[in-house]
């Protein structure tokens, strides 16, 4: 593999502006409209449409669709087999900008997930991904409040209504206890902690763009209409946490990766797999 200062790169910009700071803390998200390259958004969708299980269920006909568990979604947790260009985002110049001016210098790799969806795909209701909240063993109290980001691609976009991402900018300032539901978020019954009316801002973004999310904020997703003009949505995302413990999906590295990267590449890496008895074990 070339080195970094040798390939063209993937994102037009390789610093997060202030303003985009500003909106993360103030929101829980940002997002960043049509920020592949050319050459990075033509690789990164080609290896997608390229990946022999994405090439495999896009083939199949409504008869053989019908028969899946999902007919409407190819979904894959860890997404291992990635070519160059996806590889590269796990620390592009400007992810490592963002990790590092949100979570600190120590922070982890988790684990990413590819996702493509066909007209018809059901919706997503508002949740929140930051598991150690919603578990009590040691473990899981003492990691509460750190951070875990979710770093959302989408190589074709999405219009609003359709197959799009909803939010609720500030929620991610609420702890996410048993008590605090989509619910009574919107109902108002938690503005004083926001500090602000708490409301669904569902968002639209060009073929390119990428959103930069804090796991613990509400968020959401549309279904994708049967009359959608556009026949599938693709979705990658890489999610990193904050040093640690494992969260529920830290994936083991595979290793092939391993053998490739370089001291800083393995320090991302360089942390314990999730396990059924990971969180249980005494803390010491």
């Amino acid at each position: 593999m070339m080195s970094q200062s040798t390939e063209p790169p993937i994102f037009r910009i390789d610093t997060p502006p202030a303003d985009a700071l500003a909106a993360f803390h103030r929101d829980g998200y940002v997002a960043f409209p049509e920020v592949f390259t050319e050459a990075g958004l033509a690789g990164l969708t080609e290896e997608i449409l390229d990946y022999a299980p994405v090439r495999e269920f896009l083939s199949l006909s409504p008869a053989e669709r019908a028969g899946l568990s999902n007919p409407s979604i190819y979904f894959i947790r860890p997404w291992n087999d990635r070519g160059v260009w996806s590889d590269r985002l796990i620390d592009a110049p400007l992810v490592t900008a963002l990790l590092r001016a949100t979570l600190g210098p120590a922070y982890h790799f988790c684990h990413s997930a590819l996702n493509v969806a066909l007209r018809g795909a059901g919706p997503i209701g508002f949740h929140q991904d930051h598991h150690h909240w919603f578990h009590t063993n040691a473990v899981n109290l003492a990691e509460r409040e750190k951070g875990y980001i979710q770093i959302l691609y989408y190589p074709n976009g999405f219009t609003r209504g359709d197959r799009s991402l909803s939010v609720i900018p500030g929620s991610h300032r609420i702890a996410p206890t048993a008590e605090v539901t989509p619910e009574k978020l919107l109902s108002g019954a938690f503005n004083h902690q926001a500090q602000r009316e708490l409301k669904v801002e569902q968002l639209e973004l060009p073929p390119g763009s990428m959103v930069y999310l804090n796991a613990r904020m509400f968020h959401a997703v549309e279904p994708k209409p049967l009359d959608s003009p556009q026949p599938f949505r693709l979705f990658v995302i890489d999610i990193f946490k904050e040093a640690g413990p494992p969260h529920r999906y830290t994936q083991e590295i595979p290793a092939a990766w391993l053998e490739r990267a370089g001291p800083e590449r393995k320090t991302l890496f360089d942390r314990e797999p999730y396990s059924p008895e990971c969180w249980t074990r005494p803390v010491h």
